[in-house]
């Protein structure tokens, strides 16, 4: 074997360990636990010294595993409705309903996230992927809303986004799913439509569609 090859084995076995920690994390996550980097290694067969080479905490553990399991759970695409603003409520609606199963396909890997996030031990900022997906949901607005304004109506569309809002629904509210994501399409309708001022008809289309 080359050294070029050994090198390029190397590369793809830290890749492989990487792998088998994160999927380890996620595993013992999604059963409610808050696992420390030693209770992933003995977890995936890996030892512990490896392990804390790629992860210092469990914080930064925990926080990759579950934006990895975002990654390579669900792609974000935009519909082809058109460039218009009588395209913006259903592109909105794709985003936030798409984000929404996506975060309860994975709520205890999330809710573990937002627990480490609130420790205050955790450093790496959270929320950027949602705030990419709905700035592009909403690009047909950008030239007709202020700035200042489309950047709060993306703001506050992040709120109908992310674990914190199927907490509190879930947990605050006590909703069943399909309830819980009914109020957030509801909630994400009425911001749209105040943006767009009542002028675009399309944004009752929405009432027809319903929780999935």
């Amino acid at each position: 074997m080359s050294g070029q090859e050994k090198s390029f084995e190397r590369v793809n076995q830290k890749r492989r360990t990487r792998a088998e920690l994160l999927r380890a994390a996620q595993d013992l996550t999604a059963k409610g636990q808050q696992p420390s980097v030693a209770d992933v290694a003995d977890h995936a067969g890996i030892s512990r010294a490896t392990a804390y080479r790629y992860f210092s905490t469990p914080e930064d553990m925990i926080r990759e595993a579950a934006l990895d399991a975002v990654a390579s759970g669900i792609s974000i695409e935009l519909p082809k409705e058109g460039d218009g603003l009588a395209s913006v409520p259903l592109r909105v609606e794709s985003v936030v309903r798409q984000v929404y199963d996506m975060v309860e396909a994975n709520e205890a890997m999330f809710r573990a996230l937002l627990a480490s996030s609130v420790s205050g031990k955790g450093e790496a900022k959270r929320g950027a992927r949602r705030i990419a997906w709905l700035t592009a949901a909403l690009e047909p607005l950008r030239q007709t809303l202020p700035p200042d304004e489309f950047r709060r109506l993306v703001h506050g569309l992040a709120l109908m986004t992310g674990i914190e809002t199927l907490v509190v629904l879930k947990d605050v509210c006590d909703l069943k799913p399909g309830d819980a994501q009914e109020v957030v399409l509801w909630a994400a309708k009425v911001l749209v439509a105040g943006a767009l001022g009542g002028a675009v008809e399309t944004a009752g289309e929405w009432a027809s569609h319903g929780p999935r």
